[in-house]
């Protein structure tokens, strides 16, 4: 007689006690035909599931990479919820790169929760459903009489089953086609503060990063590579070789590599290594750059990326224009943990470890360059020491495995805080020009920008607030091409315009006569009754968040305090800030910022106030301080000695609230930076009458 693979399943829960169901983060449809070979045996990883043991106790798989947005104890939070679990009965795991049962397996764009929430509380709405039924079987009662709590099934006269108990004969069930969700009144988690699960292991000093990889026969290397835009000539490592603990010295697409038993043997060597670079032209430096923004400025051919109404015609009109220029330098991730990598690559397999956030993209490069299928390309993933866009860009990772193709063994290669500064993806330099028409009521008839960026593609963001309530508009875009190396740094491109528009709009609605928060409300009415062209906002959420940050923060009503606003929507989601600003010895002082967010539901209070804190901490010390320089094609400074952050001492109180609206959750781990930089800009004007239009502001 031949055994069903869920036939098998069913009687393998009789051994283990444990009910094991998948589910695909895709279709969000429940199966019970998951790994319970692998739970019997202990062999391998499961792929996208929910365990149940006899205990009781719950295990689940998170999938997407941790990078310290709280993801892992977020996604764990909603299962739990629609499960009716006691969260001390929760375990999570990080799961590998698993392309045939998950989907969007990354980290980037703030789209995490929002592209899961459906799929998560089906998964666990699905396994509750199934435990009421058990019980309601066993008992012999209509399964309506029944409810849960805190993972016990509760019958109509007294009866209580834990789910650990009823796990055997709910694996036996039919997994339930449709689910109802919990109401909203009725969350018990969602919403509520819980602590990271990994918080203790991290305070611990537990080996959870990339940095703390460490496998059988694994040798380390660090990489040298040349300034941005120059070829290696030549290098000489006679002499490094035969220094102690150094296995090899290699070199491959213009780079030098030093591999040892340990670190501290390469960095040893490393400061003997002598490389000889040359170019065919010029290297870049910040004239090259200067030079290239004004010429931007003045070109012909800019792109148009959005065109409503004459705009020419109105600001000829216009009774009063303002115009005005920013500018933002090239800036480093920083992230504390540097980049680091691991690979194991063999004739017809590869093993990579490592802080990636895009797992997937990371072992389709690495097959495209060795030209091993990617069914034969393994992908762990450990824990991320900071990230902010930089681990998206897989330059690492496919030094780890070319090098390891190179050198016949498993290698960790790491960076040094150097390297991350001096070959890192920055963000992109950029330059805004803004101009504004009111009319002889001080109302706004035409708006345009341009954008000037160095690799930064579309500068601008043509759809966004006030473009749709203002009726002659151009946006122009120009990318000028740079052999640096950019790529998306948190909230991309936003990060900067959200400042420089909001700054710009500030002495708009100066020069207009009007409350700046006033203003934009206006502007919104306009786009709610009548919208100009394609607008990607909802105006009615943007309105809420400015009320609401100018009750909490009292706008204008407190004395001797000077304040600032800025608003702006991105990811989809929306914060409108308040920034305080008190003059002590002459200088300007940031003391408190006040955030409003709209991210829809609240997964994990905690943890949504420190992704709003992080990201005004993050957007403040970036805008107030950060720059890249380069001269030669190398940029500086190269290690937080010279490269100023933000310090303890200069984080303001940050009070951070939430609109309780209960739509579907959207972004949140960007959207509060973009309107950072303009709060505290317009709040310096209040206290100083100095208007900044340069990042760094010092």
């Amino acid at each position: 007689m031949k055994t069903s693979r869920r036939d098998f399943i069913q009687k393998a829960s009789l051994f283990t006690g444990v009910f094991t169901l998948g589910f695909d983060w895709f279709s969000a449809e429940a199966s019970a035909e998951t790994s319970a070979m692998e739970v019997v045996t202990g062999a391998g990883r499961f792929n996208a599931f929910l365990s149940i043991d006899s205990l009781g106790k719950v295990t689940l798989f998170s999938p997407n990479p941790e990078i310290g947005q709280g993801i892992k104890t977020a996604f764990p939070v909603v299962v739990a919820e629609e499960l009716d679990v006691d969260w001390a009965q929760v375990q999570v795991e990080q799961a590998n790169l698993d392309t045939k049962q998950f989907e969007r397996q990354l980290t980037g764009g703030s789209g995490a929760l929002k592209h899961s929430w459906e799929r998560l509380r089906k998964a666990g709405a699905t396994v509750r459903k199934m435990m009421l039924q058990a019980a309601a079987d066993q008992w012999k009662v209509n399964v309506a009489q029944c409810k849960t709590s805190k993972g016990f099934v509760l019958g109509p006269a007294g009866q209580k089953a834990s789910y650990g108990s009823l796990a055997e004969a709910a694996a036996k069930l039919p997994v339930p086609s449709e689910v109802t969700f919990k109401d909203r009144k009725d969350y018990k988690l969602i919403g509520t503060r819980v602590k990271g699960v990994d918080n203790k292991n991290v305070v611990t000093g537990k080996p959870l990063f990339g940095i703390d990889i460490r496998k059988p026969g694994m040798v380390f290397a660090q990489i040298v590579r040349p300034p941005f835009g120059a070829t290696l000539k030549s290098f000489s490592a006679e002499d490094v070789k035969k220094m102690p603990g150094i296995l090899d010295v290699v070199s491959f697409k213009n780079k030098v590599a030093i591999v040892g038993e340990n670190t501290y043997a390469i960095l040893q060597a490393r400061a003997s290594l002598t490389c000889d670079y040359g170019s065919e032209l010029p290297l870049e430096n910040n004239e090259t750059h200067a030079n290239w923004f004004d010429e931007g400025m003045k070109s012909e051919k800019a792109q148009v990326m959005r065109k409503d109404g004459d705009f020419a015609t109105a600001i000829a009109s216009a009774a009063k224009v303002i115009e005005a220029t920013y500018e933002c330098p090239f800036i480093s991730h920083s992230p504390m943990e540097p980049m680091n990598f691991f690979a194991d690559v063999k004739a017809d397999s590869v093993l990579l470890a490592g802080p990636t956030q895009v797992p997937q993209p990371a072992q389709k490069a690495v097959s495209d360059l060795l030209k091993i299928p990617v069914d034969k390309i393994q992908v762990e993933l450990s824990k991320m020491g900071g990230g902010f866009g930089r681990r998206l860009s897989n330059d690492f990772v496919l030094e780890a495995a070319e090098l390891s193709s190179l050198i016949k063994k498993p290698v960790l290669v790491m960076w040094t805080r150097e390297d991350d500064m001096m070959g890192g993806t920055y963000r992109p330099a950029v330059r805004y020009r803004f101009k504004a028409g009111l009319d002889s009521n001080g109302e706004i008839i035409a708006f345009a920008l341009r954008g000037v960026g160095l690799n930064a593609g579309n500068s601008t963001r043509q759809d966004n607030f006030p473009v749709g309530a203002i009726e002659n508009v151009l946006i122009e875009s120009i990318d000028q091409k740079s052999t640096v190396t950019t790529g998306p740094w948190r909230a991309p491109i936003t990060n900067f315009l959200g400042f420089a528009e909001q700054a710009f709009l500030d002495e708009v609605a100066e020069a207009a006569g009007k409350d700046p928060v006033q203003m934009r409300l206006a502007l919104l009415e306009k786009v709610k009754t009548k919208p100009v062209g394609k607008i990607t906002y909802e105006p009615a959420r943007f309105e809420e968040v400015i009320k609401q940050v100018a009750e909490k923060a009292q706008w204008k009503k407190k004395p001797g305090v000077h304040q600032g606003f800025s608003v702006y929507y991105s990811h989809l989601s929306y914060v409108a800030q308040i920034a305080e600003v008190k003059v002590e010895k002459g200088k300007p002082r940031v003391t408190k910022v006040t955030a409003v967010t709209d991210c829809g539901e609240v997964i994990n209070l905690s943890g949504a106030e420190n992704q709003v804190k992080g990201a005004i901490i993050d957007g403040m010390g970036h805008a107030m301080f950060a720059k890249l320089n380069f001269q030669a094609g190398v940029a500086s400074p190269q290690n937080f000695n010279a490269y100023r952050m933000i310090r303890g001492n200069e984080i303001p109180v940050i009070d951070a609230h939430f609109v309780n609206n209960g739509i579907a959750p959207t972004g949140l781990g960007e959207p509060a930076l973009p309107p950072t930089g303009g709060s505290i800009a317009n709040a310096i004007y209040a206290a100083t009458k100095k208007r900044h239009y340069k990042q760094p502001f010092s």
